[in-house]
């Protein structure tokens, strides 16, 4: 495995900035969630969007994939200290789903709701940053179960748990409360170059 610094990813031509504090970039893709991996339907599969919206909707795996697609090449941080540069993913951009609901102007958080009973709680302003995507594939080939197919979230400025794997929906709130891992020892935002890892950090 490659491992590097952000002294040795200066010496390998990687501007050392966006290496955060205490993390080495890896050419690799770890593995890393609580549970198994789950097995999904795709026939069963929905997206939906609650909470403080006008509208509450119900979107199946073949609306999503007929949205328009994008492509953004991200930074990756891992809570863990590992760094993925240069990573490619294609998905329906955060902008496009936004564009389809209309949010309450109370709101102020997103609870992101997955497979499982997981969830991550995301600033609005956060979740919305022009680079984020859901993402169905990696790389140039279809999202692998392990990272999340059918769907997962991206958010490349936080920590990657706040990334949700196998993303089912997204609830709309007025307040901010704890996801999973928050309710287990992470920090409520998540900022990598702050090294917000944990409680008290």
């Amino acid at each position: 495995m490659s491992l590097l610094g952000r002294k040795k990813a200066d010496l390998a031509g990687v501007d050392p900035a966006r290496v955060p504090p205490g993390q080495y970039v890896t050419e690799r893709f770890p593995v890393l969630h609580a549970g198994v991996v789950p097995r999904v339907d795709l026939s069963k599969w929905d997206f939906r969007v609650e909470g403080l919206v006008a509208t509450r909707v119900v979107w199946s795996y073949e609306d999503v994939k007929s949205m328009p697609m994008t492509e953004k090449i991200l930074d990756i941080h891992c809570v863990t200290k590992w760094t993925k540069l240069d990573t490619r993913w294609e998905g329906v951009s955060v902008k496009e789903i936004m564009s389809r609901v209309e949010v309450d102007p109370s709101a102020t958080h997103v609870l992101v709701q997955a497979e499982q009973g997981f969830t991550a709680n995301i600033p609005l302003p956060d979740f919305t940053h022009d680079e984020n995507l859901f993402a169905y594939r990696f790389g140039g080939e279809d999202l692998a179960p392990e990272h999340g197919w059918p769907l997962r979230l991206v958010v490349p400025h936080l920590y990657f748990w706040k990334s949700v794997k196998w993303v089912r929906g997204l609830r709309f709130l007025d307040h901010d409360t704890p996801g999973f891992w928050e309710r287990n020892g992470y920090h409520m935002y998540g900022d990598p170059f702050r090294e917000q890892r944990y409680w008290g950090d």
